[in-house]
């Protein structure tokens, strides 16, 4: 699914480009219309939801691992956190979508549009700490608690990006799409045996 986003994104295919303008045009409407929702909205995608945020979050836990003595887990996570940027920039470079441009902006962000690095990293870091939890053993009633909190952290990243005007609605979809796919593939292979102690 995410290789076929990215295709009709490279190609410009005119349906989706005509969705997401239309989806840009409404909620940026209402982001200059509201400006105390538009604050909290840059609050939780600068703070709360940033990748540097995300990436934080994991390195706290890949320290609890080491303290654990369980190196090659938290190599594990902290190599997929790694392939996640390295892919989600490659693309950008490759595809060089340019962002939403407004003549009233109420944010800003660097790099091309495609695939959203919010997006991305959110469901990469919220995966593999949902993921990490699992395998851990954590009962299911906070496991179910973290995995309903990875999934709003995903959804609102990507709702405040493209409310803040930043990206359209295939980047962040692609983003959380291309996440998944490496998060999968992570876990699979970790799965199979690769690193794993024992």
């Amino acid at each position: 699914m995410s290789a076929v986003l990215l295709t009709l994104v490279a190609l410009e295919w005119g349906p989706l480009v005509s969705l997401d303008r239309s989806v840009a045009d409404v909620l940026h409407r209402v982001a200059v219309g509201q400006p105390g929702l538009t604050r909290a909205a840059r609050v939780l995608t600068d703070w709360v939801w940033s990748p540097t945020a995300m990436r934080a979050a994991l390195l706290a836990v890949g320290a609890w691992l080491v303290w654990r003595r369980e190196l090659p887990l938290a190599l594990w996570a902290a190599a997929t956190a790694a392939l996640g940027t390295v892919l989600q920039q490659g693309l950008k470079a490759a595809v060089d979508r340019p962002r939403p441009h407004w003549p009233d902006p109420v944010d800003s962000a660097r790099y091309a549009a495609f695939p959203s690095g919010h997006a991305l990293t959110a469901t990469v870091v919220c995966g593999l700490l949902v993921w990490l939890l699992a395998l851990h053993g954590t009962r299911s009633t906070w496991l179910g608690t973290a995995t309903a909190a990875a999934a709003v952290s995903v959804a609102g990243v990507s709702l405040t990006r493209v409310y803040l005007g930043v990206h359209w609605l295939s980047d962040v979809v692609g983003g959380a799409l291309l996440g998944a796919a490496l998060l999968m593939g992570a876990v699979g292979a970790y799965g199979l045996g690769v690193w794993r102690r024992g």
